[in-house]
């Protein structure tokens, strides 16, 4: 029996899940990279974020909180 299969037995060349796989693990891999490259980049050259200016009635409200008198009251 195995005679009979020993001659019929070809490489069809890559399976073809393989071959999925190997393109989506590629594209994943891309797009992690990019995604490095893009965040070191914006790291290096971007100015860093400026924050939310602070109004007057949270300055005074934490200046209370702190025991410090606030001028004008």
């Amino acid at each position: 029996m195995a005679d009979e299969f020993s001659g019929k037995i070809e490489s069809k060349g890559l399976n073809p899940g393989l071959i999925v796989l190997l393109v989506i693990g590629g594209l994943l891999v891309a797009f992690l990279v990019g995604n490095f490259v893009l965040y070191t980049y914006a790291q290096k050259n971007l100015p860093p974020r400026k924050k939310k200016p602070v109004s007057k009635k949270k300055m005074k409200k934490e200046k209370l909180k702190q025991g410090v008198q606030v001028p004008g009251e």
